[in-house]
C-alpha cells in the first residue's frame, strides 16, 4: 500500500511542477536557516569528551579583593583560574585519579636551518596527566611519565602540524626540538586533533585550536615562563623576581581533577574547603568561603561557551521553519481541494477516509524530504562561507547528527504543512461530488 501511495504522490507532484517547486523551496529555506544555527549551537555546546567529561572537574577559589567581588555586579562570582601557590598545595591531594594544572606561554622554536627560520609559537606547560585526562590522540609515541614531571626532564610532545613542519611528517620520536636555549627530546606526536572547543582551557578564546607544543609544567620556574593567556590579580606584588610573581595572588593556571564517583567528588570538595580555611588563618582568602569544583558541562555553561544570542537565534530559526510550513497550508489546501472529485470517486470505489488521508500525508512528506535535502545542501554552502569568514571556521562542519536532525525537521515541517489540508480533503462527503458529476 505504501508503494501505491508513493507512486500516486509522485504523479501528483509532477502534475503541478510550479506548485511543487514553491512547496519544496519554502521548506528548503526554512531547513537551511534552522540547520545553520542549530549546527553552530551543536558544535559549541556538544559534550567534548562523551563518557569521560562527567569525571572531570575544574577548580575555582575566591582569593579576590575582600572589598569587592570578582564581577562587581555578582557578589558570588570568583576568579576563573587559580594561583601557582594554590596549585602546588592542591596537587598534594591523593583523592583525584588524575590532576593537571596548565597555562599557555610563547617560546621561540629553532629548527634545523635547512628546514625553517626560527619562529615564535604557543607552548602549553602541563603535567603528564594532561594527555590521558583529555584523551589526546597520538600518532607516534605518547606523553611522558610522572618521573619526567618531577625532575623535570627535557621532553616534548608536538602536534601533527608541528611535526610536519619540523620533520616532514616522519616519526620524530627520539629526535630533538630546540626551544629558546634548550633541547627537548620528542616523546610523542599528537594525531590531527581539532576539538570544537579548547575544552581544557575555556578562559581565553575557547574556539582556538590546541597548542602545537607541550612541555613539563615544572619547567615554569626554570624557564621563568610567563603566561600568554589570561591572568588577573586584585593586588600587585612586591619584588621583581619570577619567584615573587609565583608567590603572588595572580590567577593564571587552569586546574582540573579527575574524580571517579560522587564520594570522591564530595571528599575533594571538602579537601578544597579545608585548604581555604587553613589559608584564611594566615591572612589569605578574606572573602566568604566560595569554592567551586565544577563539572565540564557546568563550566561550559558558566563561561557561556554557547552565547545567549546563538541560543536565541536557534529558537528563532525553528520558529522561522514553522512559519514557512504554516504558510504552505493554504497552497496545499487549494491543491488538494482541486482533487475532490477524484478523491470522491476513490471513496465510492471503496477507499477509506484513512487511506485518502494517508496518501495526502505521504505526498506532503515527500515534499518535506525533498525540501530537507535541498535545505541541507544550501546549509552546506552557507556553512562553507561562514567557515571562510569566521575566526573559528575550522570547526564549522555539518556532521551526521545534524544531517539526521535536518531530515527529521523536514518531515515535521511537511507534516505541519499538510496535516490540515490532508484531513480537510478526506472529510468532504463524496456523495455530493458524485451527484454533481
Amino acid at each position: 500500500m505504501l508503494s501505491y501511495h508513493l507512486h500516486t504522490a509522485f504523479r501528483s507532484l509532477r502534475r503541478n511542477p510550479v506548485v511543487t517547486a514553491l512547496l519544496i523551496g519554502a521548506i528548503a529555506i526554512g531547513i537551511c536557516v534552522s540547520t545553520t544555527f542549530i549546527t553552530l549551537r551543536h558544535l559549541l555546546g556538544q559534550d567534548p569528551l562523551p563518557g569521560h567529561s562527567q569525571k572531570l572537574f575544574y577548580v575555582r577559589m575566591d582569593n579576590w579583593d575582600p572589598q569587592r567581588s570578582y564581577v562587581p555586579d555578582d557578589p558570588k562570582s570568583l576568579p576563573t583560574q587559580i594561583t601557582y601557590r594554590d596549585l602546588r598545595e592542591l596537587m598534594k591531594s591523593n583523592i583525584p585519579t588524575r590532576q593537571n594544572g596548565s597555562f599557555k606561554s610563547t617560546m621561540f622554536v629553532f629548527p634545523d636551518p635547512k628546514v625553517s627560520r626560527p619562529f615564535n609559537t604557543d607552548v602549553r606547560l602541563v603535567f603528564s596527566d594532561f594527555f590521558p585526562m583529555f584523551e589526546v590522540p597520538f600518532r607516534y609515541g605518547s606523553g611522558w611519565d610522572k618521573a619526567a614531571d618531577a625532575k623535570p626532564e627535557p621532553v616534548v610532545v608536538i602536534s601533527k602540524s608541528m611535526n610536519d613542519r619540523l620533520f616532514g611528517g616522519a616519526n620524530s620520536v627520539g629526535k630533538t626540538v630546540r626551544l629558546e636555549t634548550r633541547d627537548y627530546k620528542v616523546v610523542g606526536v599528537i594525531e590531527a586533533w581539532r576539538p570544537s572547543i579548547r575544552f581544557y582551557d575555556l578562559t581565553s578564546n575557547a574556539v582556538a585550536p590546541p597548542e602545537d607544543i607541550y612541555i613539563p609544567f615544572n619547567f615554569a620556574e626554570i624557564l621563568e615562563a610567563r603566561t600568554s593567556g589570561n591572568s588577573d590579580s586584585w593586588k600587585g606584588f612586591t619584588g621583581t623576581k619570577y619567584s615573587d610573581f609565583l608567590a603572588s595572588e595572580s590567577n593564571f593556571i587552569q586546574f582540573w581533577v579527575e574524580l571517579p564517583n560522587a564520594e570522591a567528588q564530595a571528599a575533594y570538595t571538602d579537601f578544597v574547603d579545608n585548604y581555604v580555611r587553613e589559608q584564611k588563618k594566615v591572612g589569605r582568602f578574606a572573602r566568604p568561603l566560595n569554592n567551586h569544583v565544577m563539572s565540564m558541562t557546568d563550566l561550559m555553561e558558566a563561561f557561556e561557551i554557547v552565547p545567549k544570542q546563538l541560543k536565541a537565534m536557534s529558537i528563532v530559526s525553528l520558529l522561522f521553519l514553522a512559519v514557512c510550513s504554516l504558510n504552505l497550508v493554504g497552497l496545499l489546501l487549494g491543491k488538494f481541494l482541486a482533487r475532490v472529485p477524484e478523491v470522491s470517486v476513490r471513496r465510492a470505489l471503496g477507499a477509506s477516509r484513512l487511506q485518502v488521508f494517508f496518501q495526502h500525508v505521504v505526498e506532503c512528506e515527500l515534499v518535506g524530504i525533498a525540501g530537507g535535502i535541498l535545505g541541507v545542501l544550501l546549509s552546506l554552502g552557507v556553512l562553507a562561507v561562514m567557515a571562510r569568514l569566521m575566526p573559528f571556521g575550522a570547526i564549522i562542519r555539518l556532521d551526521g547528527e545534524m544531517v539526521l536532525t535536518a531530515i527529521f525537521l523536514s518531515l515535521v515541517a511537511g507534516l505541519l504543512a499538510g496535516i490540515y489540508p490532508s484531513w480537510r480533503v478526506c472529510s468532504v462527503p463524496p456523495a455530493m461530488q458524485l451527484k454533481i458529476g
